[in-house]
């Protein structure tokens, strides 16, 4: 992917890298790519060839959208993983699709946060009380989110004409139904919160070493077959006091801080994004501060 970051504008000039990569191409993967010009399109990667995916074409993605996990529709039949966890996002999403936005803030609500499991047919938000009864504990196991998750990231494209500066990158680093979402910009890459880098204490940021301090939190037990347990009652519960209700309040304030630059694309000079950088930081930082 670095090499096609560096090589490639549009999903034409991906598909042109993909043609001249030498055979094998020591690779089995699904790459999601959208450019400037509006194009989005999977591509599924194998070590002879590849197939494309496009989420522009009706007749492929009749409902504007494709969801995705470990697996492909187009590599050996039933291998591969996600299976369960396509079918809750895929739930999930069709759901919302026929009634309401699927926005940035929503994706992470409902998605990278969700417990919801589409074989069990349960929603854990909506069983907090009998958790509660049994200890508070549950078996993570098939859920969207999982105890290796490292990241939820949403990029918000352009459309063709539009600025290619004006893509954002919501970033939400460490475990997600721990963690925080903030939008990045590219024509801001130079404000970036200092908590969404690299700290002087360590090699991860303040924001992705907080949030995997309280997955921990989730996981205590590590012998035999007690990894398999979490608490869900400290991620939520009837009180209102879990990380996420928590978090929630704070993350609130960093969205309706970048409304402007989002919703009205407002432009932002110097200063102003320095003041806000340091509001984000704040914010962060007070959050996290109230849990750990």
């Amino acid at each position: 992917m670095f090499k096609a970051l560096t090589q490639c504008k549009t999903i034409a000039d991906f598909e042109k890298f993909l043609e001249k990569l030498p055979r094998p191409m020591r690779v089995e993967a699904n790459f999601g790519v959208i450019d400037s010009e509006g194009g989005a399109a999977y591509y599924e990667v194998n070590n002879t060839k590849f197939t494309k995916v496009d989420v522009n074409d009706p007749k492929v993605a009749p409902l504007g959208y494709l969801v995705y996990t470990n697996f492909s529709y187009t590599g050996r039949y039933n291998q591969g993983m996600g299976y369960i966890r396509y079918q809750n996002a895929n739930n999930i999403l069709m759901r919302q699709s026929s009634v309401g936005e699927i926005t940035p803030e929503w994706i992470y609500d409902n998605l990278s946060r969700s417990y919801y499991h589409s074989i069990l047919n349960i929603d854990l938000k909506n069983q907090k009380e009998a958790i509660e009864k049994s200890g508070g504990w549950f078996i993570d196991q098939d859920f969207i989110p999982r105890k290796t998750s490292t990241a939820s990231i949403v990029f918000k494209g352009v459309k063709k004409g539009e600025d290619p500066l004006n893509t954002v990158m919501w970033t939400m680093i460490g475990f997600p139904p721990t963690a925080i979402a903030v939008p990045l910009w590219v024509k801001y890459s130079n404000h970036i919160p200092s908590t969404l880098q690299r700290s002087k204490e360590s090699e991860n940021a303040y924001a992705c070493t907080s949030s995997v301090t309280l997955k921990w939190r989730l996981f205590p037990i590590t012998r035999g077959n007690g990894n398999k347990y979490f608490r869900y009652s400290l991620i939520t519960n009837s009180n209102q006091n879990g990380y996420q209700e928590i978090l929630k309040k704070y993350e609130k304030e960093i969205f309706n801080l970048y409304k402007p630059l989002i919703n009205d694309n407002i432009t932002f000079n110097e200063s102003e994004l320095i003041t806000l950088k340091n509001k984000v930081d704040s914010i962060i930082i007070n959050a996290y501060k109230t849990i750990l």
